[in-house]
């Protein structure tokens, strides 16, 4: 098979911030293999974020409910198989990624030398991050120059349609929010201990209210409304209550056209990242120097953001905590990012 032509398979089942972050290397790789056809395995619930995908040629879903039996485990196998992928990416870096990695039936098989569960064993080519760079933008990007893709401008690409774009427009209208001006406050977060203090959030929304007459909405899932309730609660501005109301395209447009947006470390603080949106986002206990918005230090808000150990995923030192982030660290964040807005 020609090597422009090869079958390319990307391995990234989760979470959503996780999958925003390979986006540049699907960039490069589309960018060298040009006529290549490039598959992403990716668990259903993350899928809608990449189906319609520019360089996207297939999504292969990874619904991990629905292999419990031997049959449905050989029937996903046999999916993979028959694509006779040329080169696999394992950016997930687990055991069970890895493993389909080489179940997939490729010779070339992609994954970072440090990765858990001994998925380092299922590769042919192991990886080693920069000594001086721990960003996983970039330790993504080095697995595909790996693979012949050259080094050039880190684009995130993520699917644009006039359609998503006026559902969402229709939906601030229905608030009574002007879609040419508002903030975007995700207070939420699977994990708890990732959230910033909801009166924090409650005395932000008073403040961009007073000073800049910035109207504030919220998004969450369906669950995630009752944090929101009682910033909403804390404070005299009124908060859009957004939570299971959009969905991951209309999430996309909804933070495309924000003027500001202020997150907790979750899946739609990084595609706000992604889009390059003034933002300010906020990280606990993961090493910031690994995930937080690629290139923009400036939106980041953290304790010791980059003089943690490098090596460590996640710190269990209490001063490390969200809740030592102060509001006044945050609301000069928000400042210059809406001064820099309005150059």
């Amino acid at each position: 098979m020609n090597q422009s032509t090869q079958n390319i398979l990307i391995i990234k089942p989760s979470a959503l911030g996780d999958i925003v972050l390979a986006l540049p290397a699907l960039h490069a790789l589309r960018t060298h293999f040009k006529q290549a056809h490039i598959a992403w395995l990716v668990r259903p619930e993350f899928a809608p974020l990449l189906r319609d995908h520019p360089e996207l040629n297939e999504v292969i879903l990874f619904d991990r409910k629905n292999l419990n039996t031997p049959k449905q485990l050989v029937t996903l196998i046999r999916t993979l198989r028959a694509h006779e992928f040329g080169r696999v990416f394992d950016f997930q870096g687990l055991f069970r990624s890895a493993f389909f990695a080489l179940a997939s039936g490729s010779r070339q098989r992609y994954g970072m030398a440090r990765a858990r569960e001994c998925a380092p064993w299922f590769y042919t080519q192991r990886i080693e991050p920069d000594a001086d760079n721990h960003h996983m933008v970039d330790m993504y990007l080095k697995m595909a120059q790996h693979a012949g893709a050259t080094s050039g401008p880190v684009q995130f690409v993520l699917p644009d349609t006039e359609a998503d774009k006026q559902t969402t427009f229709n939906l601030l209208k229905q608030k009574a929010i002007d879609s040419k001006r508002y903030a975007v406050f995700i207070p939420g977060s699977a994990h708890d201990s990732k959230c910033w203090p909801h009166d924090r959030f409650a005395r932000l929304a008073d403040k961009l209210n007073h000073d800049h007459n910035l109207p504030v909405v919220a998004v969450g899932t369906q669950s995630e409304a009752n944090v929101i309730d009682k910033i909403a609660q804390a404070t005299t501005t009124p908060i859009t209550n957004l939570a299971g109301q959009t969905n991951l395209k209309t999430l996309c447009a909804l933070l495309r056209h924000a003027t500001l947006v202020i997150s907790n470390d979750t899946g739609p603080g990084h595609i706000a990242s992604a889009l390059g949106v003034p933002l300010v986002m906020l990280f606990s206990w993961s090493n910031p120097a690994r995930i937080y918005p690629y290139g923009r230090p400036e939106c980041l808000a953290a304790i010791d953001p980059f003089t943690r150990n490098p090596n460590v995923i996640k710190s269990k030192d209490p001063k490390h905590n969200v809740k030592h982030v102060t509001f006044e660290t945050v609301w000069e964040k928000c400042a210059t990012q809406l001064a820099i807005d309005s150059l």
